[in-house]
């Protein structure tokens, strides 16, 4: 969950009425502390203000300064209350600096054992000041899951993990660039997207048509080193066992224009438009070199559903693992809490228990077996998940999702693509909330639990309209 090092800004607050020393402390361990997860810290120094902390109107214009000349750096920022702490200072500091990161606001805990005038934090009361002022200063922050919390402890370390992951979301998110190639299938409806809503969500779609791939791959020698190259990789991605080696060099190429397309713009994801005019016209399923982006952090998700894509985007930034997108696509059995999830399949090789490409069984028999190479198949890994779709609503003028975390079994099932057995509790309840709301039939998953980074990403930063599926058959 912790891959990716960050940069945090932390602002030490302060009180004059309480023991400065607290203040002291408060900076060296929270600065150690991050140090310790691999964090870089972005923080005043006592040579600056006393203890390094914010206080006054001075300090918190000393601390906006330091901030400002670190904002292509800063990925959020920690308010720690070691003392009750200034309001202001807090919220000055944070206005001054306009950095439009996330902001966790932590508080000390008090020893219930030390509440003399020379130990006593009231960080408990302080807490409630400082969050009255970022509400009046129209400022989004989070909260610890625990109203106080003792900074050397594990259960305090989760919520920088979790909070590092909120920061990954939110910032991946409001710069995201996204490659749509070709067009919607004409048959899908569902995967309709509002590109004006996610642009004022800070998402950027480019697009390039298919006619504009197979033409630079018909120029692409076979030889060509770039394609030699891909070729290579692609062989040692999967087992490529029966499949003609004609079909594996169009993959390679197709991997090459892709990779090239994605470096030219700067894209983080894709969305592609996987049938059936690739198989048509270019004679391959694209789905394994799909699957490379998506094992890589670079998610692509079929049939130009660009708002699955965003969906996979957001787990992969908050996990820092693969994501994958899926059908919720049968029932299993008689089980209420379990169904089958299915793609045909471009999922990530990391997310199997093994796998092998193949031809695509299902489009094989209208454009013929030679066409269609090039999907991986597999069974999907049993374990903890956590699953999201993220989808933009025209006519409301909104983006919204759902997210929660459920696992995927090893129930036993004989059946072709990528798949597995999915196990969410209160399934029928989610899928009523997904039919009746007009969500789409494709979900994001990954293994990992992330809901709530998401849930806090989603709703206090970015704006957008979150029903998280606890299972709770409310």
């Amino acid at each position: 969950m912790n891959a990716k090092p960050m940069t945090f800004g932390l602002i030490v607050g302060n009180r004059g009425f309480f023991p400065d020393v607290l203040a002291k402390d408060g900076h060296e361990t929270l600065t150690k502390l991050l140090k310790k997860l691999g964090h870089k810290v972005v923080v005043l120094s006592d040579k600056e203000t006393k203890f390094g902390s914010v206080e006054t109107w001075e300090d918190a214009r000393k601390c906006a300064d330091l901030f400002r000349k670190k904002r292509d750096e800063i990925d959020g920022v920690i308010v720690t209350l070691p003392n009750f702490g200034d309001e202001r200072g807090v919220a000055d500091t944070l206005k001054l600096a306009g950095l439009n990161v996330p902001v966790l606001i932590h508080a000390w805990q008090d020893d219930a054992r030390k509440m003399d005038i020379k130990h006593r934090r009231d960080s408990f009361c302080g807490k409630m000041s400082v969050c009255n002022n970022l509400v009046q200063y129209g400022i989004p922050f989070s909260l610890t899951a625990q109203h106080t919390m003792d900074p050397n402890t594990s259960a305090f370390q989760l919520e920088l993990h979790w909070f590092a992951a909120v920061c990954r979301v939110v910032n991946g998110l409001r710069n995201c660039r996204i490659g749509a190639l070709g067009a919607r299938p004409a048959a899908f409806n569902t995967v309709r997207y509002s590109e004006k809503l996610f642009q004022q969500a800070g998402i950027t779609i480019e697009t390039l048509d298919l006619s504009e791939v197979f033409g630079t791959a018909a120029k692409m020698k076979d030889g060509d080193k770039r394609v030699l190259d891909r070729l290579k990789k692609i062989k040692g991605y999967t087992t490529t066992r029966g499949v003609p080696n004609v079909s594996l060099v169009k993959m390679a190429k197709l991997a090459v224009i892709i990779d090239e397309w994605m470096e030219h713009y700067s894209l983080d994801a894709t969305a592609i438009q996987c049938w059936t005019s690739i198989e048509e016209f270019f004679g391959i399923t694209p789905c394994t070199v799909m699957s490379m982006m998506s094992d890589s952090l670079r998610s692509s998700a079929c049939e130009t559903d660009v708002s699955g894509t965003v969906s996979m985007h957001a787990l992969a930034l908050a996990a820092q693992s693969p994501s994958f997108l899926l059908d919720w696509n049968n029932n299993y059995g008689d089980d209420p809490d379990k169904c089958v999830c299915f793609h045909c399949s471009n999922l990530p090789k990391s997310c199997f228990t093994s796998h092998s490409m193949e031809y695509q069984e299902i489009i094989a028999g209208t454009v013929g077996k030679e066409n269609t190479y090039g999907s991986l198949y597999g069974r999907i890994k049993a374990a903890p998940m956590t699953y999201c779709r993220v989808s933009t609503f025209d006519t409301e003028g909104s983006i919204a999702a759902y997210i929660g975390e459920g696992e995927f079994t090893d129930d036993p099932l004989d059946t072709f693509g990528g798949f597995g057995v999915a196990k969410v509790p209160a399934l029928q309840e989610l899928l009523q909330f997904v039919c009746k709301n007009g969500f789409e039939h494709h979900v994001a998953a990954n293994h990992s639990e992330v809901a709530r980074a998401l849930d806090e990403a989603f709703d206090t930063y970015l704006d957008w309209e979150v029903y998280w599926h606890e299972g709770t058959h409310d």
